[in-house]
């Protein structure tokens, strides 16, 4: 991954078709906000597509799509994928009918800022750039686990930017070329996570191009809110290690068994808690820092589990083509 300037004059005049593409499955709520942040985008209206693809919804997600579709001032096109229950299918039938040189994906619970597309799309500008990540921020939060999530930058594309396998991009905010989908295939449309890095490795490995991160090119994302939430994000991040495992070879967590968390609990309560409670009373550490340690603790064995947990289906293998 490189950063290398490029002449301004050059990128002003950088204009490709791109089309978005969104996979949606029951997202209701979450459509008002995310269509008026596509039609803020600064991004020339007349050279971007977006592509809403409802994945089986059993609310009324279809038919707000199309409703957006006929009195939005922007190019909606609504798309459904009913035969496979995953966002990977939902976003490949979105490519097939993409007509932009650039897809750009984001999801449905997500926020972009109203410049996202435009520095998104801007490192294209050089021909050797295959796929551009953004940078994925938290929308305000108050509850103890938002806080939490927000001091780690859990949805951060730092942390997979630095994956020691190689770099990707999480689809929350995320554009490839149409040529390194063309050479290295579409998402497997049976995988329920992973597929991103999949992707990403799958066309850095057959060297089409290189990944370019834009910093400033800023989606916004809701951090998980319950406790059964917070769980099922992090043994699905330890079920996509699994998964990423048996497709690509990258190493497997260490398993953290119960007695290590036991010791680590008990070293929380006996040193960290009472340090951590004094610095309280004087007013420079939060609750998120006096309960840092156990929520750790937690989200390490539940991705742990996860990983111990998942087994690949066979059909997960399978790549889906242009």
């Amino acid at each position: 991954m490189n950063y290398q300037s490029v002449n301004a004059t050059t990128v002003h005049s950088f204009l490709p078709m791109v089309s978005v593409v969104v996979p949606i499955y029951n997202g209701e709520l979450d459509l008002p906000a995310l269509i008026n942040c596509l039609s803020s985008q600064t991004y020339p209206k007349d050279r971007v597509e977006y592509l809403l693809v409802d994945n089986n919804s059993s609310d009324r997600t279809l038919t707000l799509i199309q409703e957006a579709a006929a009195n939005s001032p922007i190019t909606i096109k609504p798309l459904s994928e009913n035969k496979i229950q995953s966002s990977y299918a939902a976003r490949n039938t979105g490519i097939r009918a993409a007509q932009g040189e650039i897809i750009a994906f984001t999801d449905a619970d997500c926020h972009p800022q109203p410049q996202w597309l435009e520095l998104l799309i801007q490192p294209f500008v050089s021909t050797d750039v295959v796929i551009v990540a953004g940078e994925i921020t938290a929308l305000p939060g108050n509850t103890l686990l938002e806080q939490y999530a927000e001091m780690h930058q859990t949805l951060s594309q730092q942390h997979t930017l630095a994956h020691p396998f190689g770099a990707y991009g999480q689809t929350a905010n995320l554009a490839i070329r149409r040529l390194g989908l063309e050479k290295a295939g579409l998402f497997r449309p049976y995988l329920t996570t992973g597929g991103d890095a999949d992707i990403c490795w799958r066309i850095l490995q057959q060297n089409i191009g290189r990944l370019e991160f834009a910093p400033q090119a800023i989606v916004q994302h809701h951090h998980r809110t319950t406790l059964k939430e917070f769980q099922s994000q992090w043994r699905r991040y330890g079920r996509s290690n699994r998964y990423l495992h048996e497709l690509h070879g990258i190493e497997l967590m260490r398993e953290v068994t119960l007695q290590e968390c036991g010791y680590r609990l008990v070293r929380w309560l006996l040193k960290e808690l009472p340090k951590d409670s004094v610095k309280a009373i004087a007013g420079t550490a939060t609750a998120v820092n006096l309960f840092n340690s156990p929520i750790s603790i937690f989200t390490a064995r539940s991705r742990a589990i996860g990983q111990r947990d998942a087994k690949l289906p066979e059909n997960a293998k399978i790549i889906e083509w242009l």
